[in-house]
This record gives structure tokens, sequence and C-alpha cells, in this order.
């Protein structure tokens, strides 16, 4: 494959015969997985490297082997730099040493100049150019860059033409890259996918916080029944818009909202303080594999009042689980529940306690369920791996 100056590959570099080469060495950028949490990338990662590499060998990049431990076993790795470290500058000669022809990407973001391999960028949302609050886990100095980035659409333009394949997880993502112009190469859709293994976000860090009711999961009320819990799993940034769900609590008399991710301290005093008198809502602050799956099994709904999403994997594990998915009706949402869910106004509270309680009805129940499993069986890895595979092949015939 020849390449040119700014690191596209040529023309020229296509093979000829079109036939699929099944010895090309694809290699996978894991050094966006994080060793503290899984988050959405680490996730997205782990299982399209698991069920491509059933396609097609594979080898991950890393640059902390601790990564390693949430990458599938049987997949060979490379140790190379930080994608943070002044030696991504330089990163292509360490790949091409490598004898790389393909490197895929979950994030924009890649080093290296003047390389001789393909190159597959991942853009999965565009949410922080409407919310540019970077993530707090970024060093500073990289918050800083992150928040400068997306002042202006021209920068995202620079990063994506520098790819021959551009990837993102949903067709409402891919419309919006085509409305803001944002690449000349072609967009593919890969979309998320539940695994057994897509934690709930964290391990458990010694129980919940709980604010209301005090005793946990065991309590009843007078009656002898128990609270139907309504389970929040995501992070809890500003446009996640969270305190609309808690806000609505006192609306919903007989129902605990269960809040499951980690969370900053500051921000649980936050929004421990917008907590209604009486309202029974519950900061586990982080939770188990185990627990979300058993708490996702007896919920009355997964529930979240978010603005603006790349994908929402947790609506598609809840739609799997048979649990019902209370959600804000934006576009996303749409899209990946396919319409099987009930919706809302994220600025309505009481548009959500309506929409939680269409789900009493035991028909509107049960119709919404199957129909739901019926939709989300659709989003596999395998299916995902496939398609990113077929892409990738088109580009090195």
């Amino acid at each position: 494959m020849s390449g040119t100056g700014d690191g596209t590959r040529s023309p020229a570099g296509r093979r000829e015969d079109g036939a699929r080469d099944a010895d090309t060495r694809i290699f996978v950028d894991a050094r966006w997985t994080r060793t503290d949490f899984p988050d959405g990338i680490s996730r997205y990662t782990a299982g399209l490297v698991e069920a491509l590499h059933r396609i097609h060998p594979v080898t991950v990049l890393v640059h902390d082997p601790a990564q390693l431990g949430l990458l599938p076993a049987e997949v060979p790795h490379e140790l190379i730099n930080s994608p943070f470290s002044p030696r991504e500058l330089w990163l292509s000669r360490t790949l091409h040493g490598l004898g790389v022809e393909v490197v895929f990407s979950p994030m924009q973001v890649i080093g290296g100049f003047r390389r001789r391999y393909a190159q597959v960028l991942t853009l999965h949302d565009l949410i922080y150019y409407r919310y540019p609050k970077p993530p707090e886990f970024l060093p500073l100095p990289v918050r800083v860059v992150w928040w400068l980035f997306h002042q202006a659409w021209w920068p995202q333009r620079v990063l994506l033409n520098r790819a021959d394949l551009v990837v993102t997880v949903s067709e409402t993502t891919k419309g919006l890259i085509e409305r803001h112009r944002l690449t000349r190469r072609p967009v593919t859709v890969v979309p998320n996918a539940p695994t057994a293994s897509s934690a709930a976000g964290a391990a458990s860090s010694g129980g919940a916080e709980r604010t209301g009711e005090q005793d946990g999961q065991g309590e009843r009320d007078e009656q002898g029944r128990s609270p139907s819990a309504l389970l929040y799993m995501g992070s809890f940034m500003p446009y996640k818009n969270v305190t609309t769900l808690i806000s609505a609590m006192d609306g919903l008399p007989g129902y605990r909202l269960h809040l499951l991710s980690r969370i900053d301290p500051d921000r649980l005093r936050s929004l421990r303080e917008v907590v209604p008198d009486g309202a029974d809502v519950v900061f586990w602050n982080g939770v188990t594999e185990e627990d979300y799956r058993r708490l996702l099994r007896n919920a009355a709904a997964l529930v979240t009042a978010s603005r603006d999403e790349g994908f929402g994997l947790p609506l598609i594990e809840a739609m799997n689980a048979e649990t019902p998915v209370v959600c804000s009706d934006i576009p996303i949402f749409r899209e990946v529940t396919g319409g099987h869910a009930q919706f809302f106004d994220p600025d309505s509270v009481s548009g959500f306690i309506a929409a939680v309680r269409c789900f009493e009805d035991p028909e509107t129940r049960a119709g919404t369920v199957e129909s739901a499993r019926a939709h989300a069986a659709g989003f596999t890895w395998e299916e995902s791996a496939r398609k990113l595979h077929e892409s990738i092949r088109r580009l090195v015939s």
C-alpha cells in the first residue's frame, strides 16, 4: 500500500483484483480502554475485538498491560506508547515496524504521519459540540484542548479526513456527520451491542447511599409491597438530565429510583440536594455486573431523560432483559428502541411520570416487552463485527 504526505492512502494503494485478502494484518487501537472502570468506548472496543477476531485475526494495541484484563485473552497484543505521549506524533513509524496494513481506532484521534496503512476512525457522537465540558478523567491539558477543539467544526474535519473510512454507531450520528459535512470519506454504521460481560459501569464501591427509605432492597410498605424499581444507568454529566428523574419521584409513590453508576462526590452532593422530601432514591455509586443484571430483570422500567446520546446501550440491555424502557423523546432513542418504549419530553416531569405509569397496565407492558425484545435481538457484536469487516475488506480490495 502506498501513502501520501498528508497521511491518506492513494488510489494506487488499492488491490486491483478486488479479492478478499485473508492475510491482511488488522490492528485495533485499544489504548482508550479504561482500567478503572469500563466506559462506553472500552465496552465498544472489547465487544468488537472479540467478535471481529472470530471473523479475521486481529491484534490489539495497548499502552498499559492492565488494559489486557478488559480485552479478550485469546487476541494477541502489542505494547506501544500512550495516546497522550509525544511519541504519538511518530506512531506511524511504530506501526510500520509492526507490519500493520489496517488500523481501526474506536476514537477519531490517532497520531502518525506519512503512513502506508489504511486507517479507520470512529466518531461516536457530536454531543460535545452542544455540551463542550470535557470528561473529568482526562488530564487537565487534554481537557483544555478538548474544549477548544469543540468550539469549531474544522478541527473535526481535519481529523476525519485523515481516515480512509469513518465509522459511527448510529444512523442518527451518520446523518449529523453528513449535515455538518464533517468528512469527505465514506461513513459506515457499526452499532453498539450488549454482551454478557458488558458490566454496569463499575465495580461496587462498597454499598449504595440511600436517600429516602434506608433499609435496602428488602423493605416493604404498610401493605407488605416492595417498591417498584426504576433504574438509571449512565453518567451524571449535565446533558444526561438526571435531575428530571429525581424531581419526579415525589409524584411516583411506590417507586424507587436506582441511580446505578459511579458518581463524583461533588456531583453526588449536588444531586442529593434536589431529591424531594420523602422521595425514594438510591445512589449506588457503582454496581457489580451481577447486581445490575438482577436489578434489570426485576425492574419496573429502565429510565433516562438524556437530552443527547451517541447510542444508548442500556436501553438495548433492558430490552433484551424484557424490561420496559422509559426514555426522552430524542432521535437516537427512537432509532435504538425502534419505537418500542414510552417516550416523554425531557423537560417535562409530568410527562416522565405519565410514561412510567403507562407500564402499570399489564397489556401495555407485555406488548411492549415482546416487541422490544424482538427488535433488540438485531443488535449483536457478531453483526457489528461483520459490518466492520466488510467495510475493511472493501477498503483494501
